[in-house]
């Protein structure tokens, strides 16, 4: 029986950050306004845990503590220490396999990796954003794609598992540099990456380039065709996509912030790679006015968000498409 995988997810909102990111506002993108103690953390895992394993009653499932949020190794290696002992105690009991945690390219060293396998860290993503140099200075990110490479090669040296996380439509950003990004991504061998278009928030620095005009979001519609051209890069180099675009929460959503938001935008991009396979397939084969019977396990993506892909090649190609079993 296969495995279900699931994150626990504790936020520990902006700790251990040396730079304000023109982008970022942690306190929207975690929903958490101040730090979280150990017995928080504790009550965090155990609702969690109730609910796991009630739906998976045999045990087939794997279940990581993730500390998500600000730079997990950045903060107070005392309190570091706390939280990942509350975690240990969980995998050590068997009822959770892993540790994961994000944190910043530049926090990353010799005794950080030490004392993250100590207490049994089995994953670590860095927050990459972008290889261009230009795009990083005036992101305000403080560190050059240099020291990405490095911190993943060190942890990669320790053996644990590498997660790579970039965003599209940054300042200064075009989209043959997300592509170039996306392949200098890629050509680190990471476990797996996650996708985020910018999106601005109140709060930010990148609100205030916004209102002076200094910044432009991307259209719904260029950084889904971006997303799907990156999220490509990855399928072929076999590279797991974890997420594309931010969760939807109080402080993210339509009503919170400005640029490519939607809450089906993985659905989008992943329906916009479906479709492009299919209409390579129409143009190789020269179809038209006809009815294709379509095998697959991704029904909602080949149909497309709304039947957007349907369609799409009933007005294109007078071409119908209908999903069998056979």
């Amino acid at each position: 029986m296969k495995k279900k995988f699931f994150h626990i997810p504790i936020f520990v909102p902006h700790k251990g950050c040396p730079h304000d990111c023109v982008f970022c506002n942690q306190r929207k993108i975690t929903g958490r306004q101040k730090d979280i103690t150990t017995g928080e953390a504790k009550l965090i895992i155990d609702s969690h845990l109730e609910t796991i394993e009630k739906y998976n009653e045999k045990g087939t499932y794997y279940a990581e503590i993730a500390f998500f949020g600000g730079s997990f190794t950045a903060i107070d290696i005392n309190k570091q220490t706390k939280l990942l002992k509350i975690a240990q105690s969980y995998v050590n009991s068997g009822r959770v396999h892993g540790i994961r945690c994000s944190t910043r390219p530049d926090a990353i060293d010799d005794d950080i990796l030490l004392n993250c396998k100590k207490y049994g860290v089995t994953a670590i993503e860095l927050g990459v954003q972008s290889a261009d140099e230009e795009v990083l200075s005036l992101s305000e990110r403080g560190h050059s794609f240099k020291d990405v490479e490095n911190a993943s090669d060190l942890i990669k040296k320790y053996g644990i598992e590498l997660g790579l996380q970039m965003m599209t439509g940054l300042p200064g950003d075009t989209f043959e540099k997300s592509i170039e990004t996306a392949n200098k991504i890629a050509s680190l061998c990471p476990k797996n990456v996650r996708i985020y278009p910018t999106l601005v928030m109140e709060g930010t620095r990148l609100m205030e380039m916004y209102e002076k005009g200094e910044y432009e979001p991307q259209s719904l519609l260029y950084a889904v065709n971006l997303a799907a051209e990156v999220a490509q890069i990855f399928i072929s180099k076999g590279i797991d996509i974890l997420r594309i675009s931010l969760q939807t929460t109080d402080g993210v959503n339509a009503k919170t912030v400005i640029g490519p938001y939607h809450e089906a935008f993985a659905e989008l991009v992943y329906s916009e790679i479906e479709k492009r396979k299919l209409e390579k397939h129409i143009i190789e084969n020269k179809l038209s006015n006809c009815t294709l019977e379509i095998k697959t396990d991704k029904p909602s993506q080949v149909i497309g968000h709304r039947r957007s892909n349907k369609e799409y090649f009933k007005e294109k190609y007078n071409i119908d498409i209908k999903l069998t079993k056979n």
